[in-house]
């Protein structure tokens, strides 16, 4: 066994099917290959927070704290890791200081031992109080930097965020390349400089959307890397991430040595390639090469993934090629934000508006418009004063960190729900997602939901969409939650999917 082995992250039960199948993959078809999971020897499973939880409820008709459970039984020893949007939780907006807390609460109580925690705008005033919470439910902080490329980011940049977030209180440090863009050489200094300089545990999370995964996660353990983000080969590679048994090959011998067995990694393989054929082909993205324009449009794999199904149902793909051209032009104008959740969905469905309606800004969604009030965060850079003109006029942006505007909310929640809810975790299911929630705990009354044991995809009912023959207008990707505005008078748990009219 070496003595300094490279340990991994298998994203196999969350970000691989989020990103390659419209995270569709059941707790069901999950649990057969549990034990062999549980032999490999990772150093953790991600398996919980992202789109997932949304998706369970929305999709799949599963109770997504019921997933962490099941698992847990099936995987007893094996550390669990999620996705954490930090104050956003695990949706498209800011939510209470005391759904954060309840939340982390609940989730470590069920099992998940590690909290990745990110802002999509790398503000950690946003992190501040997700990552307090984390603490004090005895789990391992892991505080992440969304990696990107702007005039306003860079390596330095990098460093001195980790050093801020080590001082907040990070027990390990996640370089999260979501759209591919970290280059090889580029992984080696950022890893090498972060060791050196500030001293936490260092893990590197990519995708192989831009082809560079395989040689960014061998320079970064070169650099000293601690853990990588892997994906069993039947579902990693394309926009999920590199796949697992080549790097476990590449390391074998060498003082990297991963120590995992392939031939049992090659059985779990097996498992999920008939998963995958059987069940998820009607959800595939169909980008299954590298794609180096991600260096130009900077898409994550999983905003590319549900994007593209999009654009397929509303029969828009043919304007694709101009979608990707817009998006660095939008995100520019938008002051560079790092596109992952829901930073992603606000520049990406600004950039579809602006093809669509053939004249940019022509229609701006309340989102674009909070996003300029400083109701997400700070952005990296400032915002085109044209746009600000445009979406909020004369306002002025807040300065403050926008959770400081909202009040409290678990209780508001707990009376909107009513007796549907028969726990504080389905209380907390409302707060995030209303209107998946209330369908859901609806049926369970019911009786009308299957045992989350059930090995399926997603229910046979679940029809294909075909697309609409709405206007243009209408047929656009689906737009995060607006953020919580400080007014007595808004609901604070209204979810809706449609762009609001007008600028």
């Amino acid at each position: 066994m070496s003595s300094n082995p490279l340990r991994i992250t298998d994203t196999i039960l969350r970000d691989a099917h989020q990103s390659l199948l419209a995270t569709r993959m059941s707790t069901g078809a999950m649990l057969p290959i549990a034990e062999k999971l549980e032999a490999v020897g990772y150093h953790s499973l991600e398996m919980w927070g992202g789109a997932t939880f949304d998706s369970a409820m929305r999709f799949l008709k599963e109770n997504p704290w019921e997933r962490i459970r099941v698992l847990r039984k099936a995987i007893p020893t094996t550390k669990f890791q999620m996705l954490l949007r930090a104050q956003n939780i695990l949706g498209y907006r800011h939510y209470p200081d005391d759904i954060v807390e309840k939340f982390v609460q609940h989730a470590a109580r069920n099992g998940i031992d590690i909290f990745r925690v990110f802002d999509a705008l790398n503000d950690t005033r946003n992190m501040a109080w997700a990552m307090k919470c984390v603490k004090e439910s005895g789990g391992h902080v892991q505080a992440s930097i969304c990696y990107t490329l702007s005039p306003v980011h860079d390596v330095d940049s990098f460093v001195s965020m980790a050093k801020e977030l080590k001082e907040m209180g990070a027990d390990s440090i996640c370089v999260k390349d979501m759209a591919a863009l970290c280059t090889p050489y580029v992984a080696y200094e950022l890893v090498k400089r972060l060791k050196e300089e500030v001293g936490l545990p260092v893990q590197f999370h990519t995708h192989n959307t831009s082809g560079f995964g395989m040689a960014a996660l061998t320079k970064a353990a070169d650099a000293g890397v601690d853990v990588v983000d892997t994906a069993i080969s039947a579902i990693g590679g394309g926009t999920a991430q590199p796949p697992t048994e080549p790097i476990v090959a590449t390391f074998q011998g060498t003082e990297r040595d991963t120590g995992l067995d392939l031939t049992l990694l090659s059985e779990i393989a097996e498992y999920f390639a008939g998963i995958r054929a059987q069940h998820l082909p009607r959800f595939e993205t169909g980008l299954k090469t590298a794609d180096i324009r991600v260096l130009l449009y900077q898409i994550p794999g999983g905003m590319l993934s549900n994007l593209v199904n999009q654009l397929r149902q509303q029969g828009a793909e043919d304007r694709w090629e101009e979608v990707l051209a817009e998006l660095p032009r939008t995100r520019k104008d938008m002051g560079y934000p790092p596109l992952v959740t829901p930073t992603s969905q606000i520049v990406g469905t600004q950039a579809v508006l602006n093809v669509l309606m053939g004249e940019r800004y022509k229609i701006i969604p309340q989102e674009v418009k909070d996003y300029c009030r400083g109701l997400y965060g700070r952005p990296p850079a400032p915002i085109n004063p044209e746009l600000m003109a445009l979406a909020i006029g004369e306002e002025e942006p807040i300065t403050c960190r926008p959770a400081d505007l909202i009040e409290p909310g678990f209780e508001r929640a707990k009376e909107e729900i009513g007796d549907l809810a028969e726990s504080e975790e389905d209380v907390l299911s409302y707060a995030l997602f209303p209107g998946p929630a209330r369908e859901f705990l609806q049926l369970r009354r019911e009786g009308k939901i299957r045992p989350i044991e059930e090995p399926r995809i997603f229910p046979v009912e679940e029809p294909a969409q075909a697309a609409p023959t709405r206007p243009v207008k209408a047929a656009i990707a689906p737009v995060p939650e607006r953020p919580v505005r400080p007014q007595p008078s808004h609901s604070l748990w209204k979810l809706t999917y449609r762009v609001r009219g007008g600028r």
